[in-house]
């Protein structure tokens, strides 16, 4: 089965984004908020990529 990358029900705090991305990645979720909120932090560009991502990617 071919895996997709969706926004995770289970493991959201806002809108699932980073849930999703850790599922699709299989890693721990808190790593990747981590690096959003760093990234976010860094280039600025993360909180519209998350807005963005919310509404384009599908729900599981």
């Amino acid at each position: 089965m071919k895996k997709k990358l969706t926004l995770s029900k289970e493991d959201k705090k806002l809108a699932g984004v980073c849930g999703g991305i850790a599922a699709y990645f299989e890693t721990d979720s808190s790593l990747i908020r981590v690096a959003w909120v760093l990234g976010t932090c860094i280039c600025g560009l993360g909180l519209l990529a998350y807005i963005i991502c919310a509404f384009v990617l599908p729900k599981e």
